[in-house]
C-alpha cells in the first residue's frame, strides 16, 4: 500500500471533524492498514498560524501530536534532500509550507492528500480529499 502525506488543511479538517474533509480523505485516515505520514512542516505551520491568530480556533498542538502517535501516523522531519528539492521547484505556488510538502512528497515518493488545486501544477502524485 502506498504511503500518503496529508496536507496541513487535511490534517486540520480531520482533527476538527470538518465536513470539508471528503469521503476519500476520511477513508484514508481511518484505514489502520494505510500508512499515513504527517510532516513536521504541517505542525510548524499550525503553530505559526495559531501564534499569529490566523487559525480562528484554539487548537492544542500537544493533543494533536499525541493523537498522531496514537493513530500510528508517521512524523516526517525535514531532511537536507527535501530542502534541495524545494530549491528546484518551479514557483507555481507561493506558500512555503505547501512547497515543502511537495518537495517531501517527491523525495519520499509519497502520494499527497490535498484539496489544493495548485498542487496539480507539480510533478507529485495527488489524492483528492
Amino acid at each position: 500500500m502506498t504511503r500518503v502525506l496529508v496536507d496541513t488543511h487535511v490534517l486540520l479538517w480531520a482533527w476538527e471533524d470538518d465536513p470539508r474533509l471528503g469521503r476519500r480523505g476520511r477513508q484514508i485516515l481511518a484505514d489502520p492498514e494505510q500508512p499515513v505520514v504527517v510532516s513536521i512542516v504541517s505542525l510548524w505551520e499550525l503553530a505559526i498560524k495559531r501564534s499569529v491568530g490566523k487559525l480562528g480556533l484554539d487548537i492544542e498542538l500537544d493533543a494533536l501530536v499525541s493523537s498522531l502517535e496514537a493513530f500510528g501516523f508517521e512524523l516526517l522531519p525535514v531532511f537536507p534532500v527535501h530542502t534541495l528539492a524545494l530549491a528546484k521547484l518551479p514557483l507555481h505556488h507561493r506558500d512555503p509550507f505547501d512547497r515543502t510538502l511537495i518537495a517531501q512528497a517527491q523525495c519520499e515518493k509519497l502520494h499527497l492528500v490535498t484539496a489544493d488545486p495548485i498542487m496539480q501544477d507539480y510533478k507529485v502524485n495527488l489524492i483528492g480529499r
